[in-house]
């Protein structure tokens, strides 16, 4: 009877939040969904009332509804048919309750940031579909809500490529359409100095601008970058605290600190004023820990807590190489004075002078993990990117953490190996594997749980250089991290989570934002080789996506398909030559990404675009790089390992081919790569600008190299030399005969350039059947 009892229950619970339409579209889960009986039906023009501290959350819930549903509601002193109350017997700082009867919906909280979470899910109800304009239904029912962690957040990093204001405020109001409620702003790096600082005006004058790196040609001369102002950061903060975000600035010392030094040469190690940084990596410039360095930070810490009012503020600490503090004998000598062991309790030390001043101003100095190296200062909290080992070993010291592993909240990785994912790291962070992350660490006791302050997706820039290309990044992931953030961990489920995501994307893109459906697109995939299928002259093709959600329906006649086209429902076999289009729709008949397509022809099948190269062996593509650094509009990307320029056509039907062409483009050799330098594999040329070598049989080599054959080698089919970077295209092409040959074996293409010289990778080989 028991079992019985508690199978009923279950029941009962999933039926609670089994709501309709209106209902599975909020995002994050809530804590608790009562249905009850009937609706009430919300119009254009219906009105809405608010208390006065509840006024500017109203405002925010009216304009998100215009936005996603087309309704317009009118604010209204008398009582609105919407209606946002104090009740005190809420609790919790975020806490609230919406009450849907047949009468209207009432939005009730204690607290300003209550009032703006019951905002966004009644603007999700008023937005359960994409029937713009249309009076929505609301079932009756009453939710009772609050996150499960205070910290909630994304990191933006216009450090790196500027992101100017405007395209905050609309990231800030996308993540609080999901309840994000914080905004760590990466506001200095090497490659520039965002934050106005009135005492010191040259970090902003010079510092927040540099030139973009070469690919060759003449040398670039136009400067690129911006800065905020203190006004317009505080109209930001402002702004965001409508929307109940807080945001969190963050000056990185004692590491990337080159474009501090370039504007004064004074605070840096060597006196010497190095350009600011083009590369991306990790620069060998430090911060100067002595007193003019100490006294300086602190005046930057006045200005920025008079601007940023929020508890944190976060001053890195992170990829700080000790190189210069080693080579500097005043550092040594201040080392040796202070009574420490060596530079990284330097490093601690220095956190704790910060910690301490940004504490006696009411304030919070919080870093990356790497201030545990040395010790970690009483007054520190930390963010942990390298795994969860930093914040175990912090929280169990008792200091305060924030979960942010790079694997895997780390947003600027790509999201899957589709080819319109755009510039990034090259190593998939799919919406699952967001989703599956629990920002509570197995290595923290119950009792120490209470430290663990929440978690947060970080979208670092070096190859994100437009808005759309950040946007594409963060969104629908953002939906993900919200979710693992607010929702209990019990209540989660990915194939619940999924359409409503689905929904949520379809809102931020109704609301103008670049959001990615590589979760959903149809990807397709040849089984076995490419040679097999054209010697059999069949076509073998599956058809999935990465979320498997929705039905996959497919055309071959070059329409586009449609929810009543042919469902897949097994691998296709298909005669060389047709176009097949695809994409998965839900169950109301709605495609869940953009069509993709896929061509069978012979010439198709002997071509490999760049996507579908592989890293020669043991040298995975770690970047997603765009073509031109700093282009300001969306640019062709390309995957590149940065320590060894060779890719690979694998399976090559060398039987079948006769020729090849080879397209190739130069990108630019911008990498500070620290204490790595030494991994980069340098070739020794044998021209002047080096050689784009062919081979065939080089993985093969490789392998038997590894197992003990020194005697093993590639076959060489093309030596191409490279031409003057300074004056020769940035694309280029290569065309060469193939030997008459057996089967599919690998092609290599290995690139023989100076690493003083840009970096060259394949865009394309095309291969052509032999006559």
């Amino acid at each position: 009877m028991h079992r019985r009892l508690a199978i009923a229950i279950s029941m009962l619970s999933t039926t609670c939040l089994a709501a309709p339409a209106s209902a599975q579209s909020l995002l994050p889960l809530p804590q608790s969904i009562v249905r009850g009986a009937g609706s009430v039906t919300i119009a254009d023009g219906a009105t809405v009332s608010a208390v006065p501290d509840a006024a500017r959350a109203a405002q925010v819930m009216i304009a998100h509804v215009r936005t996603t549903r087309g309704l317009t509601l009118r604010a209204s002193a008398g009582a609105g048919r919407i209606r946002f109350e104090r009740d005190a017997t809420i609790t919790g700082s975020e806490a609230y309750r919406v009450a849907v009867t047949r009468d209207g919906i009432r939005v009730l909280a204690n607290t300003t940031a209550g009032f703006v979470n019951g905002a966004m899910t009644v603007a999700q109800l008023l937005s359960p579909d994409d029937k713009t304009g249309q009076p929505v239904r609301v079932p009756v029912m009453t939710i009772d809500d609050a996150p499960r962690f205070a910290w909630r957040g994304l990191m933006i990093d216009p450090a790196r490529h500027f992101l100017p204001m405007p395209e905050l405020r609309r990231i800030v109001d996308q993540m609080a359409a999901v309840k994000l409620n914080t905004l760590h702003l990466h506001l200095t790096d090497d490659q520039g100095w965002r934050f106005e600082v009135k005492r010191y005006p040259k970090l902003t004058e010079l510092g927040a601008w540099r030139t973009p790196p070469s690919i060759g040609g003449p040398a670039p001369t136009t400067r690129v970058g911006g800065f905020y102002t203190q006004d317009e950061l505080r109209a930001l903060v402002a702004y965001a605290g409508e929307r109940g975000v807080t945001i969190v600035p963050e000056v990185d010392l004692p590491g990337h600190a080159t474009a501090l030094v370039s504007a004064y040469p004074e605070l840096g190690i060597l006196g010497d004023r190095p350009p600011v940084g083009n590369r991306w990596g990790i620069e060998p410039y430090l911060f100067n820990p002595g007193p003019q360095g100490i006294a300086f930070v602190k005046e930057v810490l006045d200005e920025l807590t008079d601007v940023f009012p929020g508890t944190y503020i976060h001053l890195g600490g992170d990829e700080a190489l000790k190189d210069q503090w080693q080579r500097s004998p005043v550092v040594q000598a201040q080392i040796k004075a202070l009574g420490l062991k060596d530079e990284n309790a330097l490093q601690s030390w220095m956190i704790d002078q910060f910690g301490a001043y940004l504490q006696s101003k009411g304030r919070r100095l919080i870093g990356w993990d790497e201030i545990l190296e040395g010790g970690l200062p009483a007054s520190a909290s930390v963010m942990s990117w390298r795994g969860e080992a930093g914040a175990v070993a912090a929280a169990n010291q008792g200091h305060d953490v924030v979960l942010s592993p790079g694997t895997p909240l780390y947003l600027d990785r790509v999201q899957s190996n589709l080819p319109t994912e755009v510039p990034g790291q090259n190593v998939v962070s799919s919406l699952a594997d967001v989703y599956a992350y629990d920002p509570m660490p197995a290595g923290i006791p119950a009792d120490r749980a209470h430290h663990v302050l929440g978690a947060q997706g970080n979208v670092w820039s070096e190859y994100l250089v437009t808005p759309a290309e950040v946007q594409f990044h963060i969104f629908p992931r953002a939906a993900a991290i919200a979710e693992i953030t607010w929702s209990a961990k019990d209540k989660r489920d990915l194939n619940g989570f999924l359409p409503r995501v689905k929904r949520q994307a379809d809102r931020w893109t109704t609301a103008g934002m670049d959001v990615a459906d590589s979760a959903f697109a149809v990807d397709f995939t040849v089984p076995g080789t490419r040679g097999d299928a054209l010697r059999a002259k069949k076509v073998p093709l599956t058809l999935s996506t990465q979320a498997g959600y929705g039905t996959i329906r497919y055309t071959t006649d070059g329409s586009a398909p449609t929810a009543k086209s042919r469902a897949y429902a097994k691998p296709l076999s298909l005669t060389p030559g047709v176009v097949v289009r695809a994409a998965a729709f839900d169950t109301q008949g709605l495609a869940t990404a953009a069509v993709r397509d896929f061509d069978t022809s012979r010439g198709a099948l002997l071509t490999r675009g760049n996507g579908d190269l592989m890293p020669c062996a043991g040298t995975p593509f770690g970047l997603r790089v765009p073509q031109t650094p700093d282009a300001p509009e969306r640019d062709p990307a390309f995957n590149l390992n940065l320590f060894n320029t060779c890719a690979v056509y694998p399976a090559a039907p060398l039987d079948i081919a006769g020729s090849y062409t080879v397209d190739v483009v130069r990108l630019a050799r911008n990498w500070a790569l620290g204490h790595d330098q030494s991994k980069l594999r340098e070739y020794y040329a044998v021209s002047p600008h080096g050689e784009l070598l062919v081979q065939i049989g080089c993985t093969a080599a490789i392998n038997a190299q590894k197992a003990g054959d020194p005697t093993a080698k590639p076959v060489a089919i093309g030596t191409f030399p490279l031409p003057d970077p300074a004056s020769a295209p940035q694309r280029l092409s290569f065309t060469g005969t193939l030997p008459k040959m057996t089967g599919d074996q690998d092609m290599c293409f290995q690139f023989t350039s100076p690493l003083s010289d840009p970096y060259y990778t394949v865009a394309r080989v095309q291969l052509a059947e032999r006559r």
